[in-house]
């Protein structure tokens, strides 16, 4: 694979993922918990059927080579998984997602006191850069008394950078078996959630049709195929150009649902982007 296709099929996977903002937000009447279920159906079923033809091995091969590093993987997945989904739900998708953004940032913290990477002074101005664009879009939250529910999306941003560090930490070239197990991790929680917390696992048909799709395409596909692209180019540039996630989200939930980001949001978004554009070049040996 050419580093081209390569930058096309990244963009395309960040594209696929950008829609999932929009589809939490036209759900009929599924609740955060219902989602994680009904969504790990469509994505563990894609991703195993991935897996499968990638590797040429059966079910059961891939259960077994299941080791103590796709597990971790896969509880920080589970997570950044279930954050995300109740952030989406108590915030916007602007916040939710400019906040995400901050992700190789946070990992490149985490490299620096886990793994002794320590950054340079550019990732160094680049990491409060990004921290004074959270604060920034916190601040009305915490006059408001809400700030709790922003803090899911600031929990879903430091779970996935602790699954990079756990994948750079593990030597793996191919995190997928560990996205399954988020997929699996998630939808127990949400399985047993909805069972004893809330009232059941009852949906309309169009919002399990809607989640099972949210599931396969715009979270299974979209990580599938910026998985199977990351290895052509550089993790640096890799983390730049999932950014259109962060781009595209907002987008599609203002032509669609007329949703707007408010301006701490789009003050605070963009010197989080600007930050991780920064990070991206100069410190290409701490996330990799």
């Amino acid at each position: 694979m050419t580093k081209a296709s390569a930058v096309l099929i990244i963009l395309l996977g960040a594209t696929f993922m950008s829609f999932n903002g929009v589809l939490i937000k036209i759900l009929d009447g599924a609740n955060g918990f219902q989602v994680l279920f009904y969504r790990s159906i469509g994505l563990c079923i894609f991703v195993l059927f991935f897996i499968g033809l990638k590797r040429k091995t059966s079910v059961i091969g891939i259960f077994k080579t299941i080791d103590v590093w796709d597990t971790a993987v896969g509880m920080c997945l589970g997570f950044a998984f279930s954050s995300y989904v109740f952030s989406i739900f108590y915030t916007s998708v602007a916040y939710t997602l400019f906040i995400l953004s901050s992700t190789p940032l946070i990992a490149a913290l985490f490299s620096w006191l886990l793994l002794d990477e320590k950054p340079g002074l550019v990732a160094g101005v680049a990491m409060i850069l990004s921290l004074f664009g959270v604060i920034i879009m916190v601040r009305a939250g915490i006059s408001i008394g809400t700030a709790w529910t922003q803090c899911l999306a600031l929990i879903s941003a430091a779970s996935f950078a602790a699954m990079l560090v756990t994948t750079r930490r593990s030597h793996k070239s191919d995190v997928l078996t560990g996205t399954f197990l988020g997929g699996i991790f998630s939808g127990i929680f949400g399985l047993f959630a909805s069972i004893f917390f809330v009232n059941g696992l009852s949906v309309s048909l169009y919002d399990l049709k809607l989640m099972i799709l949210m599931g396969a395409l715009a979270i299974g596909l979209g990580i599938t195929l910026v998985t199977l692209a990351a290895p052509f180019v550089p993790s640096a540039e890799v983390s730049v150009l999932v950014l259109l996630e962060s781009v595209l989200g907002p987008l599609w939930v203002w032509i669609f649902l007329k949703e707007s980001a408010s301006q701490s949001e789009l003050a605070g978004g963009f010197i989080i982007l600007f930050s991780v554009f920064l990070l991206s070049y100069p410190t290409k040996r701490i996330i990799k």
